[in-house]
């Protein structure tokens, strides 16, 4: 490929690009007041033990801010959810997603135009598209892995929250005070739940913000959790007792699912022991066998 080619490749794609950028301009939501404030809060109270990496986020993300200025105000809403699910909620961040579109196709294009020789135009084009795409692909693995981390951590936090709440604290003060407990050691769960006590400040109801972390999450357990507490609310039952049943029944749930897979451990390894070792076993056993019998006829034929 010709440098020539490579830059026109390039432009084009940064042009391509910028279209897109400018057609996905955010609008703006009923609720992109109360989130922002909420956000603002939550910032200003977890600034104090920021990482020190989040400043270097940050710092790195100015600049592309600026840029992103010129074509919105704001970062696309939908693209600010799936960062939140993954656990990434800072405005940078969208910056820094929205920037790693446009390096990594590059990066990947310059790449396979310095390797690959003969039909370069087709791969240059296949690298494009994968690079542009594997963002996303990592956005979705990292959102996926945090749903995993919360839904193992919840049997714990509902047994904290119900020893709470029999030492005489609400529901909303067992919430917080969870929240605090388990920052360090669970951070995911941690971080949800004093977002909700961050929208119940704001306003919104108790069942809708837990209505809310269920379908932000989008965990089978806490829709589960959600249902219950409005039965509770409802019927006024003790709340202490139905967490403890609640987490006894999901570490009972997770149990059942890894005698599930030790079950298939024994199917699974049977294609790998017939393909990869009971071959070099045969031929440790029976190898010398065969040599000697091949021998045995070769001595007989002469």
């Amino acid at each position: 490929m010709t440098p020539l080619v490579a830059i026109f490749g390039v432009g084009l794609f940064a042009a391509l690009l910028f279209v897109f950028l400018v057609g996905m301009t955010p609008k703006a939501s009923p609720q992109s007041a109360m989130l922002q404030e909420v956000e603002r809060e939550s910032q200003r109270r977890q600034r104090s033990d920021a990482p020190t990496s989040s400043v270097y986020v940050e710092w790195l993300a100015k600049p592309i801010e600026l840029v992103r200025g010129l074509i919105a105000k704001a970062p696309d809403p939908a693209l600010v959810r799936r960062l939140s699910l993954a656990g990434y909620r800072k405005k940078a961040h969208a910056d820094l997603f929205l920037a790693s579109r446009f390096v990594v196709p590059l990066l990947l294009a310059v790449l396979t135009a310095v390797v690959i020789d003969e039909n370069s135009m087709f791969f240059f084009a296949i690298a494009l598209i994968v690079g542009f795409f594997a963002p996303d692909f990592w956005l979705g693995a990292m959102v996926n892995r945090r749903k995993r981390r919360i839904a193992e951590t919840l049997p714990d936090a509902l047994d904290l929250m119900s020893i709470c709440m029999d030492a005489g604290l609400g529901l909303d003060q067992a919430i917080v005070r969870v929240g605090q407990e388990m920052r360090i050691a669970h951070p995911d769960l941690a971080e949800e739940l004093i977002q909700i006590n961050f929208e119940q400040r704001a306003g919104v109801p108790r069942i809708e913000s837990w209505r809310a972390l269920a379908d932000r999450i989008g965990i089978d357990s806490l829709r589960q959790f959600v249902a219950m507490l409005v039965q509770t609310e409802r019927f006024g039952t003790p709340l202490g007792v139905a967490l403890t049943t609640f987490s006894e029944s999901l570490r009972t749930e997770r149990r059942q699912a890894a005698e599930e897979l030790g079950a298939k451990a024994a199917i699974k390894m049977m294609f790998p022991m017939v393909m990869f070792i009971f071959p070099m076993v045969f031929i440790v056993t029976v190898g010398p066998a065969i040599v000697t019998l091949f021998k045995g006829l070769a001595n007989l034929l002469e």
